[in-house]
């Protein structure tokens, strides 16, 4: 799951060097934070959080075959 979010953000950002994923496990739910440079947040986000909306959604299915809940934060 680390791995899809970091190839999905590094394709997205002009500084993919700049992108961490960090994993935390709170029970049940796995949270995953994902971190990129400055100038790049928009493009993580993109237009009224598309792009974030539709990066939360994948993620989501991924998880669903495994039976697990996650979130996906944008730092």
């Amino acid at each position: 799951m680390k791995q899809l979010i970091e190839l999905i953000a590094k394709s997205l950002v002009d500084n993919p060097a700049m992108v961490i994923v960090n994993e935390k496990n709170d029970g049940e739910t796995l949270v995953y934070e994902l971190s990129v440079a400055d100038d790049d947040m928009g493009k993580v986000i993109g237009k009224q959080g598309r792009i974030a909306k539709a990066l939360r959604t994948v993620v989501k299915a991924a998880a669903a075959r495994k039976y697990k809940k996650v979130i996906v934060d944008i730092i």
